[in-house]
């Protein structure tokens, strides 16, 4: 599905990131014919299940409307709820309607950046077994930490705690300046866009503080889907680095980052930041880093993860591993999670650690 948007139409996707813009059409009519799709469609009902590949339903509205939404989140599939959402007044959808549409995207961008960023509700899976490896998981665009939990706590990685916190609501450039969930402001979901390098830092120094508390003989790593995978992969090269963008120490010491359908930020300075530092080579190519990405993602599309990783690897990043998936859009799929649990296996060293 294209990030465009055709006016008049509503799509419900539950497989990749948000976006909207919104009319002036009563909202309770987009409830109305939403409630309807939904009781036609019982499948939409089942949260907690990967959605089905390629898997879209639109219906018309009346030319005033326009929305483009699509759920950056793999664990859920509840679209019932996010529709509520809009009504309800939950989250980023309650700061959309109450937005002055006539204001600057590009201010309201800038006045973000000067606040302090108020991140979200932090949502934890406790290991089933003995624990021996803590990841912070990084949801989309758009998405929260709780659909997350809900498809980690199912993965056969007993062994691995679980933390999915949820990123600040701020204005976002792509979205025409509508406030979502976002780790960072973004203009374009690429490697080309501008780089909110504030944001970024806060993003990854939260990752960081969730992870310092940690007990010391605990392994970490950090891991995302889309925008997620963008900030976990940002928090790699800090590791690398040794330092934040803002040149502030970066105090943890990463032993797994996973990347899926996202891209590399700040990729243009990557190896100014690397090289002339032996540690900084040192700690890059050690670091074992996952990127997955699907042939058919029409949302962050293809090139950019394989360029993302292309870059890593030029960077000193020689442990670095990039995985193409033949036909997967914008979500993910179990072979593609199954891959993931093979990596955190072994770079987290769990062989035979199964209670």
């Amino acid at each position: 599905m294209d990030l465009e948007t055709v006016a008049g139409d509503l799509n419900l996707d539950a497989t990749g990131d948000a976006e909207m813009r919104f009319g002036r059409f009563p909202t309770i009519l987009l409830f109305a014919v939403a409630s309807i799709l939904v009781s036609r469609n019982p499948s939409m009902h089942h949260a907690g299940s990967l959605p089905q590949v390629g898997k879209a339903i639109s219906f018309s509205l009346f030319p005033v409307l326009s929305v483009s939404f699509k759920v950056g989140r793999a664990g859920s599939a509840d679209v019932v709820n996010r529709i509520r959402g809009v009504l309800g007044g939950r989250g980023d959808f309650r700061a959309v309607r109450e937005m002055n549409y006539g204001s600057s995207s590009i201010s309201s961008a800038a006045k973000a950046s000067a606040r302090a960023f108020d991140f979200g509700r932090t949502h934890v899976v406790r290991p089933k077994g003995r624990h021996l490896a803590t990841v912070v998981w990084l949801h989309g665009l758009g998405d929260n930490g709780a659909s997350w939990s809900q498809l980690l706590e199912t993965l056969p990685l007993p062994n691995i705690k679980w933390i999915c916190p949820t990123a600040p609501t701020r204005p976002v450039a792509i979205f025409g300046g509508f406030p979502s969930t976002a780790w960072f402001d973004v203009h374009d979901l690429s490697e080309n866009g501008p780089d909110d390098v504030d944001g970024l830092d806060a993003s990854a120094a939260h990752v960081a503080n969730l992870l310092s508390t940690e007990p010391a003989d605990i392994k970490l790593g950090v891991g995302g889907f889309s925008m997620g995978s963008a900030t976990a992969l940002y928090s790699a090269t800090c590791c690398a680095h040794g330092k934040y963008g803002n040149g502030k120490s970066y105090p943890v010491n990463l032993s797994a980052v996973v990347g899926l359908s996202g891209w590399l930020p700040c990729a243009r300075n990557l190896n100014s930041k690397l090289e002339g530092s032996q540690d900084a080579t040192r700690r890059a190519s050690s670091l074992p880093i996952l990127l997955c990405h699907g042939k058919g993602d029409d949302v962050v599309q293809f090139k950019h993860g394989e360029k993302s990783a292309q870059v890593l690897k030029s960077t000193g990043f020689e442990n670095a591993t990039f995985k193409a998936y033949n036909g997967l859009g914008h979500y993910t799929v179990p072979t593609e999670m199954d891959d993931v649990c093979k990596f955190l296996t072994v770079a987290l060293g769990l062989h035979g650690s199964r209670s």
